[in-house]
């Protein structure tokens, strides 16, 4: 299964009308299909840039949780105002022999689970499908029974959906860290800060350009704990709030020259094409912990329980932690840590 290929289809919330454009990411064509429930359905055909994994749209889980509408360009305001509910779509079909795994952008952007996933696949002949969207709309996903599986990064959010009864059991995966991004000129001269909320309070204080995730992943909640604790609450035309993943907002903060948070993962994935250079790291506030979730089938009777069940026992085997250990880009340093409790015993 490593190189099949599949057509999938992605879900595109939008209204149908000519000022809005719908350009399915990492797809080379899309062919529409008529909407349901204010979901326009498309057809995806040819090859995704990545090998081994099926690539459910971010937007999917915009659909899922009711946000209608366009959404704001990334040189719109930084603040969309609200808009009016639109009808959910309809709770997503499982079949057998496939497994839905909603999981923080990083993994993606980064190029792991294109890394890692073909052998789950091939061990036990299973597809599986993957959203790729902020942790915070994972784990909407998983309360509305529409993933079988998570893997994010907000620890405070997954412990409280496993105490609601949304999740079997969180556990320890891997672990990177944030970095504060921007150019090489630094124009707030935070170079070497090794305090979070003081370099992300000078920013504030020469108004350099910040770009924001804006869409309640990890990374952003982090953001936001980082301005909390610099007693700032960011706004005005320097504060660009993207409601995107983080490979859009790198891109974007190249674009604009601007500064940012990312996780180290993706940033190394990204380095050689964006001409963003780490300014500040180190401060225990960035460490950046990933946690595997299953789904509780108590909750939602449709989830393929036991293909969720060996997804994250897999996980967290010593042989896929020691994957994970080897996995780098063109930079030649390791991108994510393996931090599985079976990873630590054998190397204690």
């Amino acid at each position: 299964m490593r190189g099949a290929q599949s057509a999938g289809t992605v879900l595109c919330r939008h209204q149908v009308s000519p000022g809005c454009l719908f350009r399915p990411w990492r797809v080379k064509r899309a062919y529409s299909r008529p909407s349901h429930n204010g979901i326009v359905l498309y057809s995806l055909k040819g090859t995704m840039k990545r090998n081994g994994v099926r690539l459910v749209s971010v937007l999917l889980a915009l659909a899922l949780l009711g946000l209608a509408g366009c959404q704001a360009s990334p040189t719109a305001t930084a603040r969309p105002q609200p808009t009016a509910a639109k009808p959910t779509p309809t709770a997503v079909v499982r079949k057998m022999g496939q497994l839905l795994l909603a999981t923080t952008t990083s993994t993606y952007d980064s190029g792991l689970l294109d890394y890692l996933l073909p052998d789950f696949e091939a061990k036990y002949n299973v597809k599986v499908n993957v959203v790729a969207v902020g942790s915070g709309q994972a784990m909407e996903l998983g309360k509305r029974c529409d993933a079988d599986v998570l893997l994010v990064h907000s620890r405070a959010a997954e412990e409280q959906f496993v105490a609601e009864g949304f999740g079997l059991k969180r556990y320890d995966v891997m672990y990177n860290d944030f970095v504060i991004l921007g150019p090489a000129a630094d124009p707030a001269g935070i170079k070497g800060m090794k305090d979070a909320a003081a370099a992300f309070a000078k920013i504030a204080e020469a108004k350099a350009p910040f770009i924001s995730r804006g869409d309640h992943s990890g990374t952003h909640i982090k953001e936001l704990d980082i301005w909390k604790e610099a007693n700032i609450t960011p706004s005005g035309d320097w504060y660009l709030s993207l409601g995107q993943g983080m490979g859009e907002t790198l891109t974007v903060a190249k674009e604009k020259g601007a500064y940012t948070l990312s996780d180290r993962g993706t940033y190394l994935s990204r380095k050689d094409d964006l001409g963003l250079v780490v300014l500040v790291e180190g401060d225990e506030a960035l460490f950046n912990p990933y946690g595997v979730i299953a789904v509780n089938p108590a909750k939602c009777p449709q989830v393929n329980a036991d293909l969720a069940e060996k997804l994250v026992d897999w996980l967290l085997s010593v042989e896929t932690q020691e994957k994970i250990a080897a996995f780098k880009r063109a930079s030649g340093l390791p991108l994510f840590f393996p931090n599985s409790e079976a990873w630590r015993a054998a190397h204690k």
